[in-house]
Order: C-alpha cells, then sequence, then structure tokens
C-alpha cells in the first residue's frame, strides 16, 4: 500500500518530517527518492530537528555518511556519486546500529537494502508543491505509515 500526501511549502515538508520521527524507533530505515531538488535534504533536516539533533544537516553528496547525535544517532547518507557500487563502504553495518538510517538517492543501491523499510518518494508539482509518496515495508513500517499518514 502506498500513501501520498501533498505539501506546499518547504515548512509542511519540514512538519511531515516531524510528524515521522514522533513514531521513530531504533534500527530504523528511511529510503529517500526524488529529482535534485525535490526536498529529499528538506525532509532530513525536519526529521533531525525533531530527533533533537543540534548539528545543521546538509547533504553528504561528497562524504557518503554523515552521523549525528540525537535522542537516537542518525546516520544520513548521500548514494548518488557511488553509481550503485557499495564495496567497502560498509552502509550495511549501519543497519543495525540501533539509530535511525536517512538515505537519499536510495534506489540506486536497491539490491543491499534491507526488506522491511519505508521508501519515500519526492515527486515535484511546481516550484514549491511536492507530492510525497510513502511505501512501507514490513508490518512496524506499515504501522508508522497508519500512525501518522
Amino acid at each position: 500500500m502506498e500513501y501520498k500526501i501533498t505539501t506546499r511549502s518547504e515548512l509542511e515538508t519540514i512538519e511531515l518530517a516531524q510528524n515521522l520521527e514522533s513514531e521513530k524507533f531504533p534500527n530504523m530505515i528511511i529510503c529517500l527518492n526524488g529529482e535534485l531538488g525535490s526536498g529529499k535534504t528538506v525532509f532530513t533536516k525536519g526529521f533531525a530537528n525533531a530527533l533533537a539533533v543540534s548539528e545543521v544537516i546538509t547533504s553528504p553528496t561528497f562524504t557518503v555518511i554523515k552521523e549525528y547525535k540525537g535522542e537516537l544517532s542518525l546516520y544520513h547518507m548521500d548514494v548518488y556519486r557511488l553509481n550503485g557500487n557499495t564495496e567497502g563502504i560498509g552502509i550495511e553495518e549501519y543497519f543495525n546500529k540501533n539509530g535511525i538510517v536517512v538515505i537519499e538517492w536510495a534506489d540506486t543501491i536497491k539490491d543491499i537494502l534491507p526488506e522491511e523499510r519505508i521508501d519515500i518518494k519526492f515527486v515535484v508539482l511546481d516550484e514549491n508543491k511536492r507530492v510525497i509518496i510513502f511505501k512501507p515495508y514490513g508490518k512496524k513500517y506499515e504501522e508508522l505509515c497508519e500512525a501518522v499518514l
């Protein structure tokens, strides 16, 4: 099942991320997809803010993985530049560190993603408007969507 939400501003995207964060759990995997500038990092900023991360969130485009301390550790990944080659990076190790993993451009590494996760796709409608499509994989992610969407 998919859930679709339309946001009309960055603030609404941030609020949506904060709502999702309210139902967080250890080893949560959030996979973000969408074109450049569609709202993936904005969403992550909102999630991190609600998680009480004090650092400024930026896309880890060149570092691949950034780690932040909050109520739970946040592992923010941008795998765009890997072109699907994750060998030697250790991404899978983060899936069981009792934190939350947010992966931008997750479609490019589908073969290593856990079966249980939530996929979130950002579709640009205009300068401010986005359709955000949530697709849960696994019971706890389905319950998460039912609780907040």
